[in-house]
């Protein structure tokens, strides 16, 4: 469930307050708990699935190669197993929520389990990320409104262009290693103009987040945090180390105070 690194659950968790918070400046906690435990049980279903995909790929990474199943120190029955158990509470919480939120989180399912594969095919299966981690931001929002607005749709492709960003600088890590293997990603495609790729991906989410704003007529409050998350965003650029596997891992982990700042700034206006 990579506990030990809970940065992919934060990461999963925000979009989903970012979609409460646009939908009801004072969510309730009852779903606020919700949001936070199905992040953390759907975070490590998705870790399962992508480690029953990636077994072989993962024994040939450094940073991989000592997970459960690439080290077989578990079994891809006991694995299967684990996943069973993740998914059964997942779906009772799912079940708590209004109808149209059960009906659009089952469809999230097939993001999940299609996305370990996208490396493969593609030099963007970070967009695929994208569709993936910030579907909470749909979610959220149903959660208090019957239909998707303008305003939600703007945030979700906010959220796609901020995870291309980070999951970009995070791939920066596994370069070496997935040219040698022969999968994909963003950081192969962009390698040293990442950092202007990274200024248009984070430029698109600042300004789709400012318009989601607008739309929902948030006061000054939300302005002057967002202005907050963008100096983080620049912070991330101009600082960045792409050929340095902890400063890239610094940065990547460094979202979770990005996204609490845009959440807070939807939350507080």
């Amino acid at each position: 469930m990579r506990l030990h690194r809970p940065v992919g659950a934060f990461l999963l968790l925000l979009p989903c307050l970012w979609g409460l918070s646009l939908g009801n400046t004072s969510p309730s906690f009852h779903y606020i708990v919700l949001f936070v435990l199905g992040a953390l049980l759907m975070r490590g279903a998705g870790c399962v699935i992508n480690d029953l995909a990636d077994i072989d790929i993962d024994r040939k990474v450094e940073r991989t190669k000592i997970r459960p199943l690439a080290s077989q120190t578990l079994t891809r029955l006991n694995a299967i197993i684990f996943l069973g158990f993740l998914l059964l509470p997942s779906l009772l919480i799912l079940l708590q929520f209004p109808l149209r939120v059960i009906y659009w989180g089952m469809g999230s399912l097939s993001l999940v389990a299609l996305y370990p594969f996208m490396k493969r095919i593609t030099y963007w299966p970070q967009l695929f990320l994208g569709f993936t981690f910030n579907y909470g931001v749909l979610l959220g929002y149903l959660t208090y409104h019957e239909e998707l607005s303008v305003s939600c749709l703007c945030l979700y492709i906010a959220g796609i262009f901020w995870t291309l960003g980070y999951d970009t600088i995070y791939a920066h890590q596994d370069k070496k290693d997935d040219v040698l293997i022969g999968v994909k990603s963003t950081a192969l495609l962009f390698k040293e103009k990442t950092p202007y790729f990274l200024l248009v991906v984070y430029t698109m989410a600042i300004g789709l987040i400012l318009i989601a704003g607008y739309l929902e007529s948030r006061n000054y409050v939300f302005y002057m945090l967002i202005n907050v998350a963008l100096l983080q965003l620049i912070w991330q650029i101009t600082t960045l180390e792409l050929n340095n596997g902890q400063d890239c891992q610094k940065k990547f982990e460094s979202n979770v105070i990005f996204g609490l700042i845009v959440f807070f700034a939807f939350y507080l206006s």
